[in-house]
């Protein structure tokens, strides 16, 4: 059964950084293109950024280039979404996602993390 875990959510102060984690189990996530969503209330979800798996080059929407950037631990089997400079806008349920074919692929991505909230406010 596959299954992917996300972690590292939480409140934080605009400026401020957190570090999401992407764990699988089940497969192996370095054979997958990893990609995160946001959603938050009241609006549609949002394709944030992606890690593809040839030569680990990496997608990210315009509202996050330059403050957030994406990594793999293949040893642990985990995919990192570090985000810095962080903006009330940027708050949602954040959910990590893998896919065999590519980044946000048209119909969704194979598989599906339940997410972790992040909160901006002061």
């Amino acid at each position: 059964q596959v299954q992917l875990v996300e972690s590292g959510g939480g409140l934080v102060q605009p400026g401020g950084s957190l570090r999401l984690s992407c764990s699988a189990s089940g497969i192996t996530l370095a054979r997958y293109h990893v990609g995160w969503y946001r959603q938050a209330p009241g609006k549609a979800r949002e394709e944030v950024s992606c890690i593809s798996t040839s030569e680990g080059s990496t997608y990210s929407a315009d509202s996050v280039k330059g403050r957030f950037t994406l990594s793999r631990d293949n040893a642990k089997n985990t995919v990192y979404l570090q985000m810095n400079n962080l903006r009330p806008e940027d708050a949602g349920v954040y959910s990590c996602a893998a896919d065999s074919g590519s980044c946000f692929p048209e119909f969704g991505m194979d598989y599906k993390g339940k997410g972790t909230l992040v909160t901006v406010s002061s």
